[in-house]
């Protein structure tokens, strides 16, 4: 009995299923068939307008030409032609002898040579030089002081003693006695100028007599 209630319910179910599958065949033929579908299609999506655009073509003027390139033609002129004649010297076997006269140069004219002169009057005396030792002692003797006298007249570098005394306290009072003489002589002249001249000047130291 169970399974009888079983059957008719599941018969039921499928008869109801059956007849919503055929109602919705039937629902969508009808909407077809009045254009419904059509209207709801056109109300869900707007028309698509169409708009033709014209595309103006831009015209392109074509450049200028360039400009004519002129060219610049050389004329070649040829070099003229020069004909230089140059006549044949004459061969000769002949030697020709050409004396050289060879001149003797001239004697140098003669230098006028004043000499270094002292001035007497002006010129120290040695006594003043003496050293006071050297007289106690009894010391003699000359000195040969070489000593350079430039163009003013005076004592140029530092004399030198050339042949000693014999003693050294003379020695350097021979020194002494050169630097002393510097302003006092005549310097050397040639042809009337001024000279540099070095020279060797005795001095000698007397108990009994002054330079």
């Amino acid at each position: 009995m169970s399974a009888y209630v079983q059957d008719t319910q599941f018969l039921t179910r499928r008869t109801v299923v059956l007849g919503a599958i055929i109602a919705l065949h039937i629902l969508i033929i009808w909407v077809l068939a009045t254009g419904l579908a059509q209207r709801a299609i056109q109300l869900v999506a707007p028309p698509i307008k169409t708009t033709i655009v014209q595309q103006t073509k831009k015209t392109v003027k074509p450049p200028p030409p360039p400009p004519p390139q002129l060219q610049q033609q050389q004329v070649q002129v040829p070099p003229p032609v020069i004909q230089i004649n140059v006549p044949e010297a004459a061969q000769t076997h002949a030697i020709t002898i050409v004396k050289k006269v060879v001149r003797a140069a001239p004697p140098p004219a003669p230098v006028r040579v004043t000499p270094l002169q002292m001035m007497a009057r002006d010129f120290p005396s040695t006594s003043s030089y003496y050293p006071d030792a050297s007289r106690r002692l009894g010391e003699q003797g000359t000195a040969l002081v070489k000593m350079c006298i430039g163009a003013g007249g005076r004592v140029v570098g530092e004399p030198q003693i050339e042949r000693s005394s014999g003693s050294p306290r003379l020695d350097r009072a021979a020194i002494r006695y050169a630097r002393a003489t510097s302003g006092h002589f005549q310097p050397e002249t040639r042809n009337g100028v001024p000279v540099t001249v070095c020279t060797a000047l005795p001095i000698k130291f007397q108990l009994t007599d002054s330079f």
